[in-house]
């Protein structure tokens, strides 16, 4: 889920500098409202100096309507590449991995087995045979969300922050609970209760939330992509015709003088000219994405498990799946 741009306002953006700059040591005077005068040594000096020494200087947030050329040492503004090496600064290294429960309906009754057999065949719709074997138990269903910003170097630069879901352990994505995130609540007995937490696995991870990341991702590549395309359409086609149009003139020479063995090899550097001026234009529209992960969460959340005994394409199963009430949905 791409996340919306929260609007620059530099009030909320001075609260802020402050607080992270006082979170890494440094001394911080409010001079007046747009205005902060900071003393800063080592990781936070940093920021400005790369050897870490004592730095000095009051910091100006420009309006949000400011139209006058900009200062990125002193000054902050929207896009200030002062406020992204902050934001890296205060992102802890290693990253953590979070853990939470979150609260989910009462455990009274049990989900109807007809209403969750509807639910299976709709995500499965192969199948021809559907009984629950046991009841259904109370059990727990887990999720890895990620919160990520990208970067995309391109002919433009773009940014956007993402909220990505898996489901543990297969890595199936989950959008509703990427995009609900912000309305769940913790619930700390649940918490305590969910005990069996998966054990973390980095690699097999990372590559679920690379897939999940690339998919959220896939409309704004299109739309870079495409530009980037005529652009490097226009350019090739440029170097082709300018080559074109001097192997011709050194042709036209060839033919009205003598010299033909010079012409050969002036035909010989052209063409490899050519070729490594193609080469280097397709470099320069190369599309590059960064990810930058800033937030980890392991995620419990109530489930049902439920023992089904299921034929799918002709093949009967016996098959372990839970069914998670806040998205209607199975994992099996």
């Amino acid at each position: 889920m791409k996340l919306d741009r929260l609007t620059y306002d530099p009030g909320t953006l001075v609260n802020f500098y402050e607080e992270g700059l006082t979170a890494l040591g440094t001394l911080c005077e409010r001079t007046w409202h747009d205005r902060l005068v900071v003393v800063a040594e080592g990781e936070a000096a940093k920021l400005w100096n790369p050897d870490g020494a004592l730095h000095e200087i009051e910091l100006a947030f420009a309006p949000a309507d400011a139209t006058t050329a900009r200062d990125a040492v002193r000054e902050v503004f929207p896009g200030c590449p002062l406020t992204f090496r902050l934001a890296e600064t205060l992102r802890p290294s290693p990253l953590p991995l979070e853990r939470i429960a979150l609260a989910g309906e009462p455990r009274i009754h049990a989900p109807d087995p007809a209403v969750a057999e509807k639910l299976w065949r709709v995500q499965f719709p192969d199948t021809t045979q559907w009984r629950l074997t046991q009841p259904f138990k109370g059990d727990f269903h887990f999720s890895l969300v990620g919160l990520a910003r990208c970067e995309i170097q391109a002919i433009d630069q773009h940014w956007s922050l993402h909220r990505v879901a898996v489901s543990l352990p297969n890595g199936e994505p989950d959008d509703s609970l990427a995009r609900e995130f912000s309305f769940a609540q913790a619930d700390p007995e649940m918490s305590a209760a969910a005990s069996a937490w998966p054990t973390p696995e980095p690699t097999r991870w990372q590559t679920f939330l690379r897939n999940a990341l690339e998919s959220d991702l896939a409309v704004e590549l299109a739309a870079v992509r495409a530009r980037q395309e005529n652009y490097l359409r226009r350019e090739l086609d440029r170097i082709d015709e300018y080559f074109a149009s001097y192997e011709h003139e050194l042709t036209g020479r060839a033919a009205r003088q003598s010299a033909k063995v010079k012409t050969a090899d002036r035909l010989a550097a052209a063409k490899a000219e050519h070729a490594r001026r193609r080469a280097d234009q397709v470099a320069r529209h190369e599309i590059r994405v960064h990810p930058h992960l800033d937030a980890l969460l392991l995620v419990a959340e109530p489930a049902w498990r439920g023992s089904l005994q299921v034929e799918r394409a002709h093949v009967a199963q016996t098959v372990e799946a839970l069914f998670v009430p806040r998205a209607r949905k199975w994992f099996a």
